[in-house]
């Protein structure tokens, strides 16, 4: 795919979605780094009801570490995999208190040493909380990108590294918001949705759908 072809992708997901947002429902750095952990195999949706029961309650690394493995469980029990994310999330708000005065750090050494933070992660809070010009690939960018063949890899980080280059700069801080809604309401996995497309003249992908 050609420079042009990418400005014109991401200038009319842009003209589309001027300010795209996460789905996750946050109003902190911590509240979107917990969100973050939480949605690990996980709908946003369901970690958004989960945290509107739990953010009332604990909102802070300290209330949360108060709450304990089990108390935390019992408000994201809805969650996949939450018994280990509990662990994770109770571990790391132990973590920021005790190495970051209870803040999370701006610095994504720090934070993939986080239980329970990957580098999909720390992009996440580095580009959404802290608005560093970072790529987060997750299976929806991962799938974009090939399919579209925006910036082809054979895994999530050659695919970062790739649109990290050919994302043009005024575009790369919003970059990761539209490509993931693109893959979750448009570029889907079963069935793309290629005749209602924005870009589907721009896409290089073979086997384009009508939407019958």
């Amino acid at each position: 795919m050609n420079a042009e072809k990418r400005y014109e992708i991401f200038r009319r997901l842009r003209e589309d979605n001027p300010e795209p947002r996460t789905e996750l429902a946050y109003s902190s750095p911590f509240e979107l780094l917990i969100a973050v952990i939480l949605s690990a195999q996980a709908t946003d949706v369901g970690v958004n009801k989960a945290t509107a029961r739990l953010y009332p309650v604990a909102n802070t690394p300290q209330a949360i570490l108060d709450l304990g493995v089990e108390g935390l469980s019992d408000y994201i029990k809805t969650i996949g995999l939450y018994n280990s994310k509990a662990k994770n999330v109770i571990e790391t708000c132990r973590q920021l208190i005790e190495r970051h005065g209870g803040e999370v750090p701006d610095d994504r050494e720090a934070l993939e040493a986080l239980p329970g933070v990957g580098r999909k992660t720390a992009n996440v809070v580095l580009n959404t909380a802290f608005r560093h010009p970072v790529m987060a690939v997750d299976t929806h960018i991962f799938r974009v990108s090939n399919r579209t063949r925006l910036a082809p890899g054979k895994n999530v980080v050659e695919v970062e590294r790739k649109l990290m280059k050919v994302v043009p700069k005024e575009f790369l801080l919003d970059a990761h918001h539209w490509l993931i809604l693109h893959g979750r309401y448009v570029c889907q996995a079963r069935k793309p949705r290629c005749g209602s497309c924005r870009i589907e003249d721009l896409c290089e992908y073979p086997d384009k759908t009508s939407d019958d």
